[in-house]
């Protein structure tokens, strides 16, 4: 329940993964894109929400340089049963997702994927770094670093402003100070929602 390992790879763009039907994915390919990584399952009571929502976030951003990258895993209650390529096609139609359905993943224990080291060594959640449930949710800059983390109850939604706002200022402000400046007068204006987009379980 404590703090994770630290590891070698400081960007998410170092990593590469397998997509559901095992061919090899190099992450580096998204740079320049911020990314929303989730732990998906396809028989959880947050499935129909997060799935729902995180379709049409992808479809509203996905022009200005989001790209959502969903793991499935079947680490909690066995919610994801199936292979990857039952849990690509079922997020694919039911719930019409156009972004990758990855192969499935451990987030938690010896077998954890790489990836999921990284994420969890970035960003710990409100009672250590493990990962409590499905759909957990882990934004990444254009820079491949982890922003900020989400618990299974924070929507897809609920960060809309927080994450047009880095879409904004990263596809506009190259200056690092320039960003810094912006990004607290955007902190200031919309602060009760950011409130909000921060909430982790």
């Amino acid at each position: 329940m404590g703090a994770s390992a630290s590891v070698p790879e400081k960007s998410i763009h170092q990593f590469t993964v397998k997509d559901s039907r095992g061919r090899d994915v190099d992450l580096g390919n998204y740079k320049g894109k911020v990314l929303l990584v989730v732990n998906v399952a396809s028989k959880c009571g947050f499935t129909d929400s997060n799935y729902t929502e995180l379709t049409d976030l992808y479809n509203k951003y996905k022009d200005e340089g989001l790209e959502i990258l969903a793991f499935p895993c079947n680490q909690f209650l066995y919610q994801e049963p199936g292979t990857s390529e039952e849990a690509r096609e079922f997020a694919c139609t039911r719930y019409k997702a156009e972004y990758p359905i990855f192969q499935k993943v451990r987030v938690n224990g010896p077998e954890t994927a790489p990836i999921y080291k990284f994420l969890k060594a970035s960003k710990s959640g409100f009672l250590g770094s493990r990962i409590k449930w499905n759909f957990t949710k882990f934004l990444v800059d254009k820079e491949g670093h982890v922003l900020h983390r989400y618990g299974s109850t924070t929507s897809p939604m609920s960060i809309e402003v927080l994450l047009h706002g880095y879409i904004f200022v990263q596809n506009n402000y190259v200056n690092s100070f320039l960003f810094l400046i912006y990004f607290s007068c955007f902190t200031f204006w919309a602060q009760a929602d950011i409130k909000k987009a921060l909430g982790e379980t």
